[in-house]
């Protein structure tokens, strides 16, 4: 198995550190809003990496964070020691505590992740439940002297310090200077501009929905500590995988490297290092200033599933920019019942009999190609494409149904329980869309397909899909 590590910027052969279960990472949601179809991309990638261990025979120890405190606004102009805390903001949009925001968002989070189908960690880390963890931690990198205070604001970690005693910043991204631009703002107090907070001081006179007692005095941790306390607190000071969004490349990840490796001495703090490229939407940025920040309830609006996004995000490889479209989102859809209704074609057709040594060798011919597919660096277009492939094959139905489900143990697009559900329910046409069938079919007999095309958006809008055969149309349920 192959992995591309961002850490040396290559393809690498994966060995995990130790003899046990493979130590996994995920950074998870900042709960102040909903979570954005991109942010779920990146939720999706580490899922399938979860998926393909267990698939080639690992087992993983799998972690994911929440962030309900200490991530700043500041994050959008460059630097995350600035600005307002986003719950505390999200508390001033919506007239409630920080608290219930988090909690809130953070239920929301959850549902949608069982939505997507994806695979639960062994635990869910709020950084609210490790705020006694985290100054731990803080205190062991003073106690090493990589720590100073900058009055009135906070602990702050010292670069040039670390830099000076051997370490190396800025691998991971190649930052070796952060440089003022018109969107950076930087603490005048700071030795250099690449120095980040630890632990932020409650301001004076204000007082926070979410502040603690630290020796430092009263205040809350910085973004980045939370992830490398809640970490190694499961996955020990030095782990095999972590996982985040490309944004985070820059200083996030950096940082956790620089105050994880200060604090045990331990290089490297993680061996591999995993990151997803950004959804593109209609061929540019997302953003809640451009009204196109969807949500998974957005894409349930417009008559999709969540399951269809899946099947979307499949159709890129995680280092390669996605483009979103409600085009594309639609072939998604159409390709994802399409396969469905293959698979469950190949189980009712399952009757066990003799298989030529041909065929034989073809079913273990797509065992091999799917297992190559996704052991190149989670190659899950070309999986996929296998998938397809298999199912087009001339192999038995038998062996096609069973090849489907063990490919769907990685892709996660639930497709024996889709099958499981339809045969325990079987979709009752409503009279209302059977007269508008019937309809659409009168104006194709009469060749006003201009007319038959209005129907057809009438069923769709009424959750039902309409495809002609040879034989007549069939009707099915899209929603």
């Amino acid at each position: 198995m192959q992995i591309f590590n961002s850490l040396s910027r290559k393809l690498e052969v994966f060995t995990p550190l130790g003899e046990g279960a493979v130590g996994l990472y995920t950074c998870g949601p900042t709960v102040y809003d909903f979570v954005t179809i991109g942010n779920w991309r990146t939720y999706a990638l580490g899922d399938l990496v979860v998926r393909t261990l267990g698939y080639l025979g690992f087992t993983t120890k799998y972690i994911m964070n929440i962030t309900d405190v200490g991530h700043l606004t500041g994050d959008n102009e460059g630097d995350a020691s600035i600005g307002e805390d986003r719950l505390e903001k999200g508390a001033k949009r919506e007239n409630k505590t920080a608290w219930e925001i988090a909690d809130f968002y953070a239920k929301d989070f959850l549902k949608g992740f069982d939505e997507l189908n994806l695979t639960h960690p062994i635990r869910f880390t709020k950084a609210t439940d490790y705020i006694q963890e985290q100054i731990e931690l803080v205190k062991r990198i003073e106690t090493k002297g990589y720590t100073y205070e900058i009055l009135d604001d906070g602990i702050y970690f010292d670069i040039k310090k670390y830099e000076r005693d051997g370490y190396s910043y800025g691998d991971l991204s190649n930052l070796d200077v952060r440089k003022e631009g018109a969107r950076v703002k930087i603490n005048p107090g700071r030795k250099d501009p690449r120095d980040f907070a630890l632990w932020k001081y409650s301001p004076k006179g204000v007082k926070r929905h979410m502040e603690w007692e630290s020796p430092w005095g009263i205040g809350f941790p910085g973004w980045h500590i939370e992830c490398s306390a809640m970490s190694m607190k499961y996955l020990g000071e030095q782990f095999d995988i972590h996982i985040g969004g490309e944004d985070l490349k820059s200083t996030h990840h950096p940082n956790e490297i620089a105050q994880s490796e200060a604090a045990t001495g331990k290089i490297p703090y993680v061996k591999y290092w995993i990151h997803g490229a950004f959804l593109l939407i209609d061929g540019g940025r997302m953003g809640k200033s451009l009204h196109n920040a969807y949500t998974l309830t957005d894409i349930g609006k417009k008559g999709f599933s969540p399951m269809d996004v899946r099947y979307f995000y499949l159709t890129g490889h995680y280092r390669k920019k996605l483009n979103f479209t409600w085009e594309a989102l639609e072939a998604a859809r159409n390709s994802r019942q399409k396969l469905v209704e293959q698979v469950r074609a190949a189980k009712k057709q399952t009757a066990r009999t003799v298989m030529s040594e041909e065929k034989n060798q073809k079913v273990h011919l797509f065992q091999n190609d799917f297992k190559n597919a996704i052991s190149e660096d989670f190659n899950m277009p070309q999986a996929l494409s296998v998938f397809w492939s298999m199912l087009k094959s001339n192999i038995p139905s038998e062996d096609k149904y069973d090849l489907a489900v063990s490919f769907d143990d990685v892709l996660g697009l639930n497709i024996r329980k889709s099958i499981e559900e339809s045969e325990r329910n079987p979709v009752d046409i409503p009279d209302v869309v059977n007269a508008l069938a019937q309809k659409r079919e009168d104006f194709r007999k009469r060749g006003d397909f201009t007319q038959a095309d209005e129907v057809r958006k009438e069923i769709e809008s009424a959750g039902f899909d309409i495809k002609d055969s040879s034989d007549g149309y069939k009707l099915k349920k899209i929603r």
